[in-house]
Parts: structure tokens; sequence; C-alpha cells
């Protein structure tokens, strides 16, 4: 049969739902392993992957029973709610793309004094970096986060001559520019088989079943 035909498009978007399922899975598996074994220590990064994983994992799961039922409604919202997670994750993986060095910075700056003293001193600890930027504008809040600063470079700084102890901005933007990179480009990546996915189930809709009654309208 040639893929064009009705069960190439209900096996190519179960196939499609199906990779979504494992995908939400991972991500809640990743977050449940990082919290068991204290890598993420954050309440609020676990439960924002977490919920990621179980709104993919509906989103598929709404996919497939309408791929395997040539359900109409449940494939229109399917439709409609991939093409909206479409919208969005593009303009966030743009974003990450065209994030450059100074925007960083100042985003950091600007996210650094919302956090609470417990998830500063968890970052400074786990980072081993101490306050956010040494800049000459806020020099004296530096001062007095490098005062209750609980890194282990802090200490070696009187020991050792050679010590050296990082602020938390140098060492978040070391690792930044590799990371959005990497996070843009998977977004991209799965936002075109969103839209994929869109035109399969719109595609695979307007297909009747041959296995039906052929006078049936569906």
């Amino acid at each position: 049969m040639v893929c064009g035909g009705f069960a190439c498009s209900r096996n190519a978007l179960c196939a499609l739902n199906v990779v979504y399922v494992l995908v939400g899975l991972l991500l809640i598996g990743v977050a449940a392993w990082g919290k068991g074994f204290g890598i993420v220590s954050s309440i609020h990064i676990i439960g924002g992957v977490i919920a990621v994983g179980f709104f993919l994992l509906l989103i598929a799961i709404v996919g497939l029973i309408g791929a395997i039922h040539h359900h109409q409604v449940m494939l229109f919202f399917y439709m409609i709610i991939l093409g909206l997670v479409f919208v969005f994750q593009f303009g966030v993986s743009c974003s990450c793309l065209a994030i450059n060095r100074s925007r960083q910075e100042g985003l950091f700056s600007s996210t650094w004094p919302i956090l609470s003293n417990k998830t500063k001193t968890e970052l400074e600890k786990n980072l081993d970096c101490c306050g956010l930027l040494n800049s000459t504008a806020d020099f004296q809040t530096f001062q007095a986060e490098f005062g209750v600063c609980p890194a282990k470079c802090k200490t070696l700084l009187g020991k050792d001559p050679r010590a050296k102890c990082l602020t938390c901005g140098e060492k978040m933007l070391q690792h930044s520019d590799e990371a959005l990179k990497i996070l843009g480009g998977v977004g991209l990546f799965f936002s075109f088989t969103e839209i994929l996915g869109v035109w399969l189930a719109m595609r695979y809709r307007n297909q009747k079943d041959p296995r039906a009654n052929p006078s049936a309208f569906l």
C-alpha cells in the first residue's frame, strides 16, 4: 500500500506519538532520578520537568487513541494543542539560539536577587562558587554575599595562594552558551516533529476508513 493511504497515515501518527510517550516518560524518570540522587534539589525545577513530561504524555495518549479509533474530535483537539505547543516551543527555541553573552548576564542579574537565600546557598555549594558577578555596580552586595558564602573554594583562599574562587555568574556563563545552543537545537527539532504531527493528523482525519461503511460520512 502506498504511503499516502489510510493505514500508512495511521501507523505514522501512532509511531510519532509512541516517540512522544517515550520522551515524556524519560523526562519524568530523569527528574525523579535527579531528585532521588540529590543532583537537582530545587523542587521548582523538578516540578517543572515532571509537569512537561506529564503534559507531553497526555498529548501523546490523546493522539494515540485518536489515531487508533480514527476519532474525529480527539484528532481535532490533538491538532489544535500540538499547533499551539509548536508556536510556543519554536519561539522559545529561537530565543535560546539568539541570546548572547551580555543578555545572559542581564538575565542572571535580574534573576539572582529574587532567589531565596536557601537556593543561593545550594547553588554556591554545588557549583563551588561565591556570589553572582563581582561588578562595580553591585560590589557591596557581592561583598556581603561573599562573606557568608559556604563554598569550599572560599576556605582554600587563605591556605593556598594558587587557589581561586570564581563567582557563580562566571561558572554559569562558562556552560550557558553551550547549554542554550543544545536546548535551542533540540527544541527546534521537536517543534518540526510537532508540525509533522499536525499535518499527519489533519490528513488522517480527512481520510475515510476502508473498513467502515462506504456510504457513511466521516
